[in-house]
């Protein structure tokens, strides 16, 4: 159900209500009478506009504050792009009362979680937090709503503006197809429209705003009276009104701000585009029909349309281009309605080498068989039954709830139009999606483009014009030095006192729900907490060894084996089974990691005995599939060929080459190579499946609104039919024999950013040492307030984002720094974290190993709100064979640590003069800088790891 876009889901009668109260606090809360689950709110309005919605939830003791400004890309202007995205960041930086860097540094303090995000149509700024800390995210956002501007300066600015421009470098200079969104923007809406940009902007106009231009967009997009404050959690209501309109009643209304009226486009004639792509390896068409805004009957159709076009193996595009003529392994279509305008997509990546006209041609056909077909009422049905679970899954948060009662304000009106678009998706019937079908797609005009590799301008679609992409040209690095006239905030007048931050009460204790357990009579040991907020389960069964297992010859072998095991089952086809698990609601995936296989599910709990079912006929009667093994070899070959165009794919590889060796098989990935997937058959699946496949190595874990006695009642069969039988998981020795400072390249010519991983191997997670050591590592890299990324982003500019890390499981995992840095910085940016790992070891201040226990302790009270994440819990518990009081066995950790403690470890683990320094980036302009740095040895590279003769390489 993936492709479906529409924020509420549909549920069965009387499965879910809204109640309002409105302005009546002590209303009653309507609730229906089999009810699985309610949202109740209270909304009303402050005198300056803001409208405040409250939703109670003590089900864990935290609140999540969101802020939705009804300001996106939408409110720019030519010209101008990219300022809304831009003002998301800076206001993160510092507002009148709240210093430079401590808005994530205070909410991380208070052991809470915070972010932003910008779209097209609105921006939104969130907080986590323990419910003590409830009147210090009120004071943080409204001194930024209402107290920011005066500290918008030349500099500070300008280091956010390189923020920006490197995040563009990251997401869309230094990708695989990155430029798509651009080019397809532009042609299919007319220069002026609101949706002609994109959200990150134009390079140009990010480099060209100005302080003024940002006060400008401040002043009249950035009012209460455009915006919506949610507050869900565990509070009490006349304290959070107090406390809202103390820290926002006083904020002034800014300018009015007029909703967008709808502005739906259409194209008189088809735009066929294209663009030769620096780091794709296979082609790529992506086609876009103009279609309507979001919330009408024509946009909840399409969504279903797009569904059963392209989602499955009952699709006819996929029956067409993957089953019947093998041009690419999956087919993608999603409808894309927005606030005043919408766009159905159609995006096929081919397989390498295939010319894109016989894409085209073979989507026309894939259209074609789906209007001879036509559409079925179990089409209907199925996903409409995926729709309640992706519902619930929504709203399991209060972050979640509170996302979902903002959206709904800000763009229909009122949060309880979440009643109307249930019954308007619940209203869809098959004729609807026909119609929708004639009316947008069929026969009309579309906006089309092909990305191919650089060199292949042959597979192209015939009568395309080039794009007029605008590549970045690397230049030396020019640092700007900005002297900012006032040295001084001038601080805008309150009724309190804003300077002084609100005192915090005593943080939640640690509540971990209880578990059980219990173990089957063929050894498989079982894992579960009851948790009853919502009617669902997730739930895993992780089967020990995974890519341990894998041969060196024939590496990939257990990756293939969970893609064929999904492909059918002896009783069904791989479209029956696809087919039985989407009527149920639920999603069953199967995954290889490096140590083990996982089979993972989530669904309703009314239908987890069904879906257990289905799980141990996957399990128990594979079908072994040949056509859908060939057709699994393609897509993973493929796959194997794209990352290899890919920076960040590229550098993973080769820095688990190097410091692995080519002797252990975690020096090759997972998924393993073009050679070798190329030689596995069936029989070396069917081996694999025999010989390693037992509930001797499995751990089941499970999560819901379920008890004991169910969960072991639905695997009564995986204990009788699952005999054990011994599995012997190889035993690769590692060890950290690394003597000396390597500094090695791998060349992406033209790359626009620089991917840097610097480490050497570390601990497992079982060692004694392990978790101190995190605990040690956060103040260096472990959060965003970590040393490496307060200097690499916030006081240079060269990244979106830098971080250090220890992982670590059975076996010893590594020590790792990384970042992705503009090109023209990677020299200084290599420097930078070498320089700050040494100068880490000689330890830190009070005040920073205070805000590491407080951030790694507090935060523990929002840790496992979710499911999802009570499921990891158990995950871990188990493999590791931790106690069941392990969390607070680890905040003792923490409390405990001492500056002498911590600087004993910093020394232990962090040994900068034995790393390896892997640089994966443009080689003609940045690789021979690092022969005068120091290095007791510097090398070239290739993609696959080994050593290049420096005399064959142009620099």
């Amino acid at each position: 159900m993936k492709n479906l876009k529409t924020a509420a889901f549909v549920l069965m009668a009387g499965a879910f209500v809204v109640t309002s109260c409105k302005d009546n606090a002590s209303g009653d809360k309507a609730q229906a009478a089999d009810a699985k689950l309610s949202i109740d709110y209270e909304k009303y309005e402050l005198e300056n506009g803001l409208d405040v919605i409250l939703h109670q939830d003590s089900s864990d003791p935290i609140v999540s504050l969101a802020i939705q400004y009804a300001v996106g890309s939408n409110r720019e202007k030519t010209g101008r792009t990219g300022f809304a995205h831009l003002f998301e960041h800076m206001l993160f930086q510092e507002s009148e009362n709240v210093p430079q860097d401590q808005f994530f540094k205070t909410v991380q303090d208070a052991g809470g979680t915070l972010n932003g995000g910008t779209w097209k149509d609105g921006t939104i700024y969130y907080e986590t937090v323990p419910n003590n800390a409830l009147e210090t995210v009120l004071w943080l956002e409204s001194d930024r709503m209402g107290f920011l501007i005066n500290t918008v300066t030349e500099s500070a600015f300008e280091n956010q503006q390189e923020v920006v421009q490197n995040e563009k470098r990251q997401r869309v200079d230094n990708n695989p197809y990155g430029h798509t969104g651009w080019v397809l923007d532009k042609n299919i809406y007319p220069e002026g429209h609101p949706y002609n940009w994109q959200v990150i902007g134009e390079l140009e106009d990010l480099q060209n705003a100005t302080v003024a231009d940002v006060k400008e967009f401040y002043d009249k997009f950035y009012g209460p009276n455009n915006a919506t404050l949610v507050l869900a959690g565990d509070f009490k209501t006349e304290d959070a009104k107090a406390l809202i309109e103390k820290y926002f009643g006083e904020i002034k209304k800014r300018q009015d701000v007029a909703p967008l009226e709808p502005q739906p486009v259409t194209i008189a004639e088809t735009k066929k585009l294209y663009h030769e792509d620096n780091f794709a390896q296979a082609p790529q068409l992506h086609r876009v029909y103009p279609t309507v805004q979001q919330y009408t009957d024509d946009a909840y159709a399409l969504d279903f349309l797009a569904e059963i076009l392209a989602s499955g193996k009952k699709a006819p595009l996929y029956k067409i281009l993957v089953k019947e003529k093998d041009l690419t392994s999956r087919t993608t279509a999603y409808n894309n309605s927005q606030e005043i305008a919408g766009e159905f997509h159609v995006i096929i990546t081919a397989n390498s080498g295939v010319d894109l006209d016989q894409i085209e041609a073979a989507i026309d056909e894939g259209l074609a068989k789906f209007e001879a077909e036509g559409v079925t009422d179990k089409d209907i049905e199925r996903i409409k039954a995926g729709l309640e679970t992706g519902f619930y899954n929504g709203i399991s948060s209060v972050n979640g709830k509170a996302f979902q009662l903002a959206s709904y304000n800000v763009f229909a009106g009122e949060p309880d139009f979440i009643e109307k678009d249930i019954e308007n998706i619940k209203a869809v019937t098959k004729e609807d999606v026909m119609r929708v079908y004639n009316t947008y797609v069929k026969g009309k005009p579309y906006v089309q483009t092909s990305f191919v590799p650089k060199g292949q301008l042959n597979l192209i679609v015939e009568n395309s014009v080039k794009a007029d992409v605008v590549e970045e040209e690397i230049k030396e690095n020019v640092t700007k030095v900005v002297e900012d006239e006032v040295t001084e905030v001038v601080k805008t007048p309150s009724k309190i006192d804003r300077a002084t931050p609100p005192s915090v009460g005593e943080a939640p204790a640690l509540k971990i729900p209880s578990s059980w357990e219990a173990e089957l009579s063929n050894g498989i040991e079982v894992y579960g907490i009851s948790q009853n907020e919502i009617p669902t389960v997730n739930f895993n069964l992780v089967i020990e060894g995974g890519h341990l297992l894998d041969s060196m010859e024939k590496n990939g072998v257990a990756n293939l084996m969970t893609d064929i095991m999904m492909e059918g089952t002896a009783n069904k086809t791989p479209e029956q089974l696809e087919e039985a698990i989407e009527l149920l609601g639920a999603s069953i995936n199967m995954y290889t990691s490096r140590e083990a296989i996982t089979i993972q599910g989530n669904t309703l709990t009314r239908n987890f005995a069904a879906t257990m079912d289905l799980i141990e006929e996957i399990l128990f009667e594979p079908r072994w599939d040949e056509e859908e093994l060939g057709r699994i070899k393609t897509a993973t070959i493929n796959g194997i060929k794209r990352s290899a165009a890919n920076p960040n794919a590229v550098a993973s590889n080769v820095y688990n080459k190097v410091l692995y060796g080519e002797n252990h098989i975690f020096s090759y990935p997972t998924s393993g190579t073009e050679e070798s997937v190329n030689s596995i058959t069936m029989q070396d699946l069917k081996d694999f499946y025999a010989t390693n496949f037992s509930p001797s190595v499995s751990r089941f874990h499970i999560v819901g609104k379920i008890e004991k006695e169910d969960a072991l009642a639905a695997l009564a069969d995986l204990e009788s039919k699952w005999e054990a039988k011994e599995v012997t998981i190889p035993a690769y020795p590692i060890a950290n024999t690394r003597d000396k400072s390597s500094l090695l390249f791998v060349d992406i010519p033209e790359a626009k950013q620089s991917v840097i991983n610097i480490g050497y191997l570390g601990m497992a997670r079982t060692d004694k040492d392990f978790y101190p050591a995190e605990v040690m590592n956060y103040k260096l890299g472990g959060s965003f307030s970590g040393a490496v990324n307060l200097i690499l982003r916030e006081e240079k500019g060269y990244t979106y984002g830098a971080r250090t890390y220890f992982n670590g499981s059975k076996l010893p995992g590594t020590f790792t720094a990384s970042s992705s840095v503009r090109t023209n910085t990677t020299g200084e940016s290599v420097e930078i974290f070498r320089d700050e790992i040494k100068k880490y070891k000689e330890g830190i201040s009070e005040e920073d190993l205070a805000f590491t226990k407080n951030a790694l302790i507090k935060s523990n009270a929002r840790r496992f709100e979710t499911q999802f994440a009570l499921l990891g819990m158990l995950q871990e518990r188990s493999a590791y064979d931790l106690p069941t009081d392990y969390i607070e066995k680890e905040e003792d950790v923490i409390r405990n640590m001492t500056l002498e403690q911590h600087k004993a470890l910093a020394n232990k683990y962090l040994d900068e003069n034995k790393m390896a320094y892997l640089v994966v980036g443009d080689a003609a302009t940045q690789f021979a800088q690092f022969k005068k740095m120091g290095f007791d040895e510097v090398k070239m590279l290739d993609k696959d790891g080994n050593e290049v003769n420096l005399k064959n390489v142009k620099q």
